[in-house]
């Protein structure tokens, strides 16, 4: 399927690994030029940038200027054709709903929500005058909310609802926004040394394969009986970016392995 993304100007937020980096190594196996923000931009992003057309940018998008700081460095190329929102953070929270602190729901809105909300706004004239397209990723917790991720859960709400409202806006002057909403895909937030099922295994006192069972089976299992792979988001959200996808707009994409049972 060709999908014409040769030579777009592509940013992709929270590119340094895991989905973020498996988006920028599709786009640019697509012939995109790819800039690639992170906080650190890491090894596997700098052997991409050798090979391709990528330009990683050392940026904070937990702030005001490192939205505007990563739209500016695609300008070089041109207008920005595609937005990649995908930067993100969760901390697992076991010590129950209410000893989250306001200091954490701060910081866990201002990298999932409102990063996402600046970046968007700093990349929108251009984005209106390629009349290109969005993508953010999201999260099935938006619709399954839990208690052990809950300021994460209402970030990612809070994004869904915000793609909702953007696309009735701006589609009509040509620009696509939709979400893609991963279950627990194969990434070091999940996976990794410090992430999802290594803490909720410490504090269960089970190894790290215990708990990816125990939180699997307490999510309601897994039709396809595995993660998701950063791969398969990765081609969903070049579909998304490409015009084979031209009069889809402000939808939401599960790609969770059967996770949601629900309509």
């Amino acid at each position: 399927m060709e999908l014409n993304l040769k030579n777009k100007v592509v940013v992709v937020t929270g590119a340094s690994r895991g989905i973020g980096l498996a988006i920028a190594r599709a786009f640019a196996q697509e012939g995109a030029r790819v800039v690639a923000g992170a906080r650190t931009p890491g090894e596997a992003l700098g052997e991409l940038a050798k090979d391709y057309d990528v330009v990683p940018v050392t940026v904070d998008l937990a702030t005001a200027e490192g939205a505007v700081q990563i739209v500016e460095a695609a300008t070089a190329y041109g207008p920005v054709d595609v937005l990649v929102n995908n930067v993100g953070a969760v901390t697992p929270r076991l010590g129950g709903i209410a000893a989250v602190t306001d200091e954490e729901w701060v910081a866990t809105l201002n990298i999932n929500l409102l990063s996402a909300i600046r970046t968007t706004r700093a990349a929108l004239p251009g984005l209106i005058a390629t009349e290109g397209a969005i993508v953010n990723i999201g999260s099935v917790n938006s619709i399954l909310p839990d208690p052990s991720v809950v300021d994460y859960a209402v970030a990612k709400a809070g994004l869904a609802s915000y793609a909702k409202s953007l696309s009735k806006e701006v589609t009509p002057q040509g620009v696509r926004v939709n979400t893609i909403s991963p279950g627990p895909v194969e990434t070091d937030m999940w996976l990794g040394s410090g992430g999802l099922a290594e803490t909720i295994g410490e504090a269960m006192g089970v190894s790290l394969e215990q708990a990816v069972a125990a939180v699997v089976e307490g999510l309601g299992g897994f039709a396809t009986g595995r993660f998701t792979r950063p791969e398969e988001v990765a081609d969903l959200a070049l579909f998304l970016a490409s015009e084979r996808s031209g009069n889809i707009t402000g939808a939401d994409f599960t790609i969770d392995g059967g996770l949601i049972k629900t309509i």
